[in-house]
């Protein structure tokens, strides 16, 4: 049987290997949100992608802005709907 001695010597990670790995870190985190904050999260979502999409209608100008608004828009109407239908499944 061979064992390894790999985990017995720190690996020497170059600066961008050692902020990847604490940008991983920080990401799989849990943070703790307020109660009325993680309730009005569906909501916010909607009311963020329903503003996005009444804002589609006054972009005259910069035609190349109207796809990440409704991409944005979209987006948000989704995750609102999405959070929302998790939280008010039924428990068969």
């Amino acid at each position: 049987m061979m064992f390894s001695n790999a985990a017995e010597k720190p690996a020497n990670l170059t600066e961008t290997q050692q902020m990847n790995r604490d940008a991983g870190r920080l990401m799989a985190r849990k943070i703790w949100l307020p109660k009325a904050a993680y309730d009005a999260l569906p909501l916010f979502y909607v009311f963020a992608g329903v503003c996005a999409l009444l804002a589609t209608f006054y972009i005259s100008g910069w035609a190349w802005l109207l796809p990440h608004y409704l991409l944005f828009a979209v987006a948000c109407l989704q995750m609102g709907v999405l959070i929302y239908r998790r939280r008010h499944r039924r428990k068969s």
